[in-house]
């Protein structure tokens, strides 16, 4: 996928979180949440594939499901990172990273390049 593909589908996965978690997961303006998208894929580039490589052993050890603990802790960060976004705890990241992963996976099934 393209760059511009792969950032709106991300600010749709997270807009869509952030409508299903209300509670847990707050976003002040639009440009906040465009912003937060944008550093959650560029962690998601650069940052997971070596956390996955590091977590290796673990990821055998739990057949793969480690994972979307990684994809958690990296939403936290992400949302640390950018001003403006709020995410209660660690429960919140997990469902919201869930949400996120279904709703990416799901466009990306039906935007192809």
């Amino acid at each position: 996928m393209s760059l511009a593909i792969r950032l709106a589908t991300t600010f749709v996965a997270v807009f869509v979180a952030a409508n299903i978690l209300p509670s847990s997961f707050r976003y002040d303006t639009l440009v906040n949440l465009a912003m937060f998208a944008a550093a959650l894929a560029i962690l998601n580039t650069i940052v997971k594939p070596l956390i996955v490589l590091l977590t290796c052993p673990i990821q055998v050890l739990t057949l793969g499901l480690a994972v979307f603990l990684v994809n958690a802790l990296l939403f936290l960060v992400a949302a640390n990172i950018v001003p403006g976004i709020s995410v209660n705890d660690f429960g919140a990241a997990f469902f919201a990273s869930l949400v996120v992963t279904i709703v990416s996976w799901v466009t990306s099934a039906v935007i192809r390049d």
